[in-house]
Parts: C-alpha cells; structure tokens; sequence
C-alpha cells in the first residue's frame, strides 16, 4: 500500500515553483561551465576554501597539472590557492579555462 499526503493547492504551487527555479539555476549552471560542481564540493567554497583549490582537486588536478595546463608556475597557482597573491584577471581566465568552468565560479 502507498502512503499519500494530502497539502494544499497553495503548498503545491509554492513547491512546484521552487522546482523549477531549481531547474533554470541548474540550466544556467550548465551552460556556463559544463556540469555544476556537486553541493559537496561547493559547500567548501562556501566555507572558505580557495575556489582555484576547490576547482583543480575537483578536477583531480595535481597543483603542478594545473600549473602546466595553464601555462603557468606551479608558485604563482600555490601562492593564488594560499591567498598570498591576488592573481590577475588574465590569470584567473587561464585558470578558469584550463578548469573547464568560467571566472565567475573563481572570484567569489
């Protein structure tokens, strides 16, 4: 036997809406890099951790691959991971490319 809830045409609008707005964030989150990064590895963003970090060990990029995919040193990626540089706008396209997903998801 199946069990049903029963909620309100009101409760079922707002959570058929919210579906969908779901689906247009993962639908742009498609779009602009790929697929999206798993909420897992995303929460570590969120709490702080280096976005290129999170990025390249997602990716399952050595610190030195990314580097060399990005034709760039392996210290000057280390020392953008480690918050001891800034990075420039060009370096953080590069990075971006070389980890299939755009600058935005980068410099948050």
């Amino acid at each position: 036997m199946t069990e049903t809830v029963t909620i309100s045409q009101d409760e079922y609008s707002a959570l058929h809406a919210r579906i969908e707005d779901l689906e247009d964030i993962l639908a742009a989150m498609n779009a602009r890099s790929g697929q999206p990064m798993p909420l897992e590895w995303a929460n570590r963003i969120i709490e702080g951790d280096n976005p290129v970090r999170v990025w390249r060990e997602y990716r399952g990029l050595s610190l030195r691959a990314l580097a060399v995919k990005a034709g760039m040193s392996p210290g000057y990626v280390s020392e953008i991971e480690g918050g001891k540089k800034p990075g420039s706008v060009d370096a953080y396209k590069v990075l971006a490319e070389a980890l299939d997903t755009s600058v935005d998801w980068l410099v948050m």
